[in-house]
């Protein structure tokens, strides 16, 4: 069948209007994509629905985490039964549905909403403040705490990214090499002890003694910035940045298909700034994993970053690593040896019966002291706890 040029009228206008949906919905989109789009419609025809829709995947999505929210928005928004023949005529996104509702991602929901014009704002929600108030129910922020961050609205989700930035976590103190004057301790201090004994006629009526100082543990951080860390990994560094902020002794990495180093960002004080920098530093967000490269570039350039053996080392990844296991494995074991604790925060433990089962999640699980979900609210005030818990266990052999 014939369709004449697809780049004008309905359909090429309904196609442009499906693109801005998806970009609505958090899918990477251009114009380019939109009119590679419609000339994939020009080739394929609209006799088939199904071939429509793979066609219009194959140039819109580029990244195995969009599929799922482009195939439910594209049965949203083409979803006239008759779709064979009705959409050469209209194929009109606002067509009345027949099917009964069903439920939708709320990122779907949310890019389906009527847009409002460019420079158009709303009084009401210039004034509207993105805050836990009386106004949300203790039902709402129940929902809110235990809401996977990967399926918020664009809404839920900075409104959860501000009460991330309210989440405490204490780091436990270690006990320094330095000490100071105490009522107890092993050492005695002979200068107080002498000096006092001078008061009292030379006589040692009192052994005076040395306690030893407490520190900050040095927090080294590593967090997974590739395609699938996408949604966690901008609200774990707003929460790290917040949580952290008194914490002396922190150094920050980012990595995906390379590390970057973000602790210079992390010294800005106002955590939007600081999102800012990073996002200006980080040049692979939404790539690939490629952990044993990263921790390779880590050894061999900031290997004093890690003090002794006494540093706490945080890697928040999902272990889908797309690098050697031989390599990931040897840097593992490099930083074991250099490191008190290694813990491994896990988004995917959202899911029932999480096994790391893939080459580098097996191998990461392998050395890490711990695995620790952080995928919710709930699971980011639980983390302190879990935090205390795992350091009491005593340090890696």
């Amino acid at each position: 069948m014939q369709l004449g040029d697809s780049r004008t009228g309905k359909l090429a206008d309904n196609i442009a209007g499906f693109g801005r949906a998806l970009r609505r919905a958090g899918v990477r989109m251009d114009s380019a994509r939109i009119a590679l789009a419609q000339d994939a419609a020009q080739l394929v025809g609209v006799d088939e629905r199904f071939d429509f829709g793979a066609a219009l995947e194959s140039v819109m999505v580029s990244r195995e985490q969009d599929r799922d929210i482009f195939r439910e928005l594209f049965d949203v928004y083409f979803r006239n039964p008759d779709i064979a023949a009705k959409l050469l005529a209209q194929m009109l996104p606002s067509a009345e549905a027949r099917a009964e509702p069903t439920k939708r991602r709320p990122r779907v929901s949310e890019a389906l909403l009527p847009q409002k014009a460019f420079g158009q704002k709303d009084r009401k929600q210039e004034e509207e403040k993105i805050d836990l108030d009386a106004a949300m129910t203790a039902s709402d922020a129940n929902v809110l705490r235990h809401a996977d961050f990967n399926a918020l609205s664009s809404k839920e989700y900075a409104l959860v990214e501000r009460l991330a930035r309210e989440v405490a976590l204490p780091i436990p103190m270690i006990a320094s090499r330095r000490t100071r004057p105490g009522v107890r301790g092993a050492s005695l201090h002979w200068g107080n002890t002498l000096r006092h004994a001078a008061r009292t006629g030379g006589e040692l009526m009192e052994l005076r003694k040395l306690t030893q100082r407490e520190e900050d543990l040095p927090l080294l951080v590593l967090v997974d910035v590739s395609g699938s860390m996408e949604r966690y990994a901008r609200l774990l560094l707003a929460f790290l940045h917040a949580a952290t902020r008194t914490h002396k002794r922190r150094n920050v990495f980012a990595f995906g298909t390379h590390l970057t180093d973000l602790s210079h960002a992390f010294r800005i004080a106002d955590t939007d700034a600081m999102l800012a920098a990073a996002s200006a530093a980080i040049d692979d967000f939404a790539g690939g994993t490629r952990l044993g490269e990263s921790l390779a570039t880590l050894r061999q350039t900031h290997e004093r970053k890690l003090v002794g053996r006494r540093t706490l080392v945080l890697i928040i990844s999902d272990g889908l690593d797309t690098g050697e296991p031989a390599g990931l494995d040897s840097e593992l074991q490099w930083l074991g040896r250099h490191s008190r604790k290694l813990l491994w925060l896990n988004p995917l433990l959202r899911f029932d019966g999480y096994a790391p089962l893939a080459q580098g999640a097996a191998v990461l699980h392998r050395h890490a002291d711990a695995m620790i979900a952080v995928h919710n609210l709930s699971k980011l005030e639980d983390l302190a706890a879990r935090l205390v818990d795992v350091m009491k266990a005593g340090r890696r052999p």
